[in-house]
């Protein structure tokens, strides 16, 4: 009897969440900096 093999659709929808949690954490750190950047800039 042959090993069930897992469909293939599994990796790339891991792979498309990892895309977008790597997109999320760029952008929310991104700006968290321009924050402090203008925070720092309104405060002199």
């Amino acid at each position: 009897m042959a090993a069930k093999r897992k469909p293939p659709t599994l990796q790339q929808k891991k792979e498309e969440v990892n895309r977008k949690a790597i997109f999320w954490s760029g952008l929310s750190l991104l700006l968290l900096v321009l924050l402090i950047v203008v925070l720092i800039i309104l405060n002199t």
